[in-house]
């Protein structure tokens, strides 16, 4: 079919949509929402592509997939290939066709965007390799053994994340044997503890996990490293090469009155009760529990915010309110996940901030005193500055307050290892294209160096970061 549409009349088709749960019936599980696309969808949607032979869509993508050909693959009905081609490059696939921010990586660079002037009509790249990985692993539900060559040669990765899964999947796959360390229950990382079920179900997380077992990978759990052990001591116990991707999750706070106040939480320690510890369940299917409020308010206008709003309804939230102090063209989460949280039901607060949180005479959070603020000119982030409106205080009702505006670093493997150097923020200084820290033998990557990112960066980082320890295991020269 292909073959047989000329560049012109590919431009003429529009993309195909991907049909999703009802607003609300969604909000009242905790379901995944969009629904995929079916084998002929994913063929229609793949017919669109030009096959560009300098595909410009590659490099937008932090760890060069071959776009054209896995998409070619899949307009000729070859899913299995399909999915071979992306885990040349990605052992996350269905990972990143669900969260990875395609709209600003490559379907921005895709030559059919470029045409329309307008990302809405790129090749839907991110929902094709989500159809492909889905496809692979309904068909494909047990991965096989993968027999490489040994070199001898043993890894420590610190962090179950997507940089340390990476750097594990790559370097297992060179012949080096590989030990995880996990400080959680649970590999994954924010995958499974920050992003919820309705965005990434946890069944693909740990199937992707599995893969990585496959390959002969080991992961052991419940292990601090800079608590539980030192640096220092994978090295005496024989690691040739250690990868730290500890992540970003010191939550940051705002700094204002009444953060103490009960019923306020970290977004972080919100989304870990609901997501990893399985608070929806409580008292029946888990032991963890969490506040149900009936007035919640997220501050924040990222896709942790969005996440903790939509959490808040699915815990049976009466009103799930976010609370940003700049406009929504500043907001820096993903437009579907703005769309998706408008569908459901969040109020959106814009050009408001909060200076203070009330309580009551027991500590229980009563509401948020707020600023109406304007924007002036731009900060250091780009992003216009926003200013208040002296004399434009008001409140409103919450019992919960979720705290959502960026995570630091984690500091407990650089407070115990002082030859990592960290900047003024505490995060590992690595060398950007190898990953190498100051400290011989140590490779960094991820939120842990990058601050807050995506996932799909954090891969990229930890796929640098393989290439440069297997060619230091194999030379000995740092």
């Amino acid at each position: 079919m292909a073959e047989k549409l000329t560049n012109r009349e590919k431009l003429q088709i529009k993309p195909v949509p991907m049909t999703s749960q009802d607003p609300l019936v969604r909000r009242q599980n905790i379901n995944e929402v969009p629904l995929g696309y079916t084998e002929q969808e994913a063929m229609a949607e793949a017919v669109r592509c030009l096959f560009c032979k300098n595909p410009p869509c590659m490099k937008g993508c932090p760890v060069s997939v071959d776009i054209p050909g896995f998409i070619a693959l899949v307009a000729e009905g070859k899913f299995h290939e399909a999915a071979l081609r992306i885990k040349q490059t990605n052992i996350l696939p269905a990972v990143c066709g669900r969260v990875c921010p395609q709209e600003e990586q490559c379907e921005a660079h895709c030559m059919v965007a470029k045409s329309h002037k307008s990302t809405d009509m790129s090749v839907k790249i991110g929902r094709l390799e989500r159809f492909v990985a889905d496809w692979d692993r309904k068909h494909n539900p047990v991965h096989k053994p993968v027999e490489v060559k040994k070199t001898g040669k043993r890894v420590a990765v610190v962090g179950a994340g997507p940089a340390g899964l990476t750097v594990a999947g790559d370097l297992a796959l060179l012949g080096h044997q590989v030990t995880i360390y996990e400080a959680l229950h649970r590999a994954g990382g924010v995958l499974v503890y920050g992003i919820p079920e309705f965005r990434l179900p946890k069944e693909i997380v740990d199937y992707e996990v599995d893969g990585l077992r496959a390959l002969g990978v080991e992961i052991k759990f419940n292990v601090a490293i800079g608590k539980s052990k030192s640096i220092a001591d994978l090295f005496d116990e024989g690691y040739d090469a250690v990868f730290v991707g500890t992540g970003a999750g010191l939550p940051m706070f705002k700094k204002i009155p009444g953060e103490n106040y009960l019923g306020v939480y970290s977004a972080n320690e919100y989304l870990t009760r609901a997501n990893l510890m399985n608070a929806y369940g409580f008292p029946h299917e888990s032991d963890t529990p969490i506040l149900r409020g009936r007035n919640v308010v997220t501050f924040g206008g990222g896709n942790v915010a969005m996440d903790s709003a939509r959490t808040a309804l699915r815990l049976g939230a009466e009103t799930s309110t976010i609370l940003y102090r700049r406009s929504e063209a500043e907001m820096p989460a993903r437009i579907e996940e703005i769309h998706h949280a408008k569908e459901e039901g969040i109020e959106f607060r814009l050009l408001q901030d909060a200076i203070e949180i009330l309580g009551d005479e027991e500590g229980w959070v009563t509401g948020c005193k707020c600023l109406k603020m304007e924007l002036g000119e731009p900060d250091a982030s780009g992003r216009r500055r926003p200013v208040p409106i002296q004399g434009s205080e008001f409140v409103i009702p919450a019992d919960v307050v979720v705290v959502a505006i960026g995570n630091g670093p984690n500091p407990i493997v650089t407070q115990t290892t002082p030859e990592l150097s960290t900047n003024k923020w505490g995060n590992i200084v690595a060398d950007p294209e190898t990953a190498k820290t100051t400290m011989r033998g140590v490779w960094a990557g991820g939120d842990i160096v990058l601050g807050a990112a995506t996932v799909i960066l954090a891969m990229g980082e930890g796929r640098r970061a393989a290439q440069s320890i297997h060619e230091y295991l194999t030379t000995g020269v740092w």
